[in-house]
């Protein structure tokens, strides 16, 4: 494992201030984020976040041209970066150091759900498993309580682990079309 940087870059002063604030003014912690995807050509698409730009496309096998992440490869990328954060986040709480932090996501996929092939099979990820190969001085303990502290802070665990509402509408030149 090499040497990447350090959990003492990140700024808990800040982020406990945050919670403090959040803590005594409830409603200072609610917020939105938003995501724009305009279709480019083929499976291409380019979403945009704040001031970020990320690029999605499908393998040649379901018709793209594989030159970009295919829109799975975010989930799990998503769910691996939210978890390193808390990683890092419970690392730096305990006044620990990672010499090598490396969260490795994973999952199965059965083509047939979304070809439309079998109506028994989902379209999306069977099962989602992760690695995380640390090399730290903590002991196993420390390294579980970081496990489980970080699944309880992730956004995104929760987000994929509990049933969170979705709707949607279309429209056509500003006109609702379907709700």
């Amino acid at each position: 494992m090499k040497t990447t940087g350090s959990c003492c870059t990140l700024d808990i002063a800040t982020m406990q201030a945050t919670k403090t604030h959040v803590a005594a003014n409830p409603e200072a912690g609610k917020g939105r984020f938003e995501t724009v995807t305009e279709w480019r050509d083929g499976a291409q698409a380019v979403t945009r976040a704040r001031s970020f730009t990320l690029e999605t496309d499908e393998p040649t096998a379901l018709g793209g041209k594989d030159q970009h992440i295919d829109p799975m490869e975010l989930l799990l990328a998503s769910l691996g970066t939210c978890l390193t954060i808390g990683w890092v986040t419970q690392a730096r709480m305990r006044g620990l150091e990672y010499r090598d932090l490396r969260i490795k996501v994973s999952a199965p996929f059965d083509l047939r759900g979304y070809l439309n092939l079998d109506p028994q099979v989902r379209p999306g990820f069977s099962e989602l498993q992760y690695t995380v190969e640390v090399d730290t001085d903590a002991d196993a303990a420390t390294l579980e309580e970081i496990r489980k502290a970080a699944e309880k802070s992730s956004p995104m665990f929760d987000n994929i682990l509990n049933p969170t509402a979705i709707s949607g509408r279309v429209t056509k030149r500003g006109e609702t079309v379907a709700a």
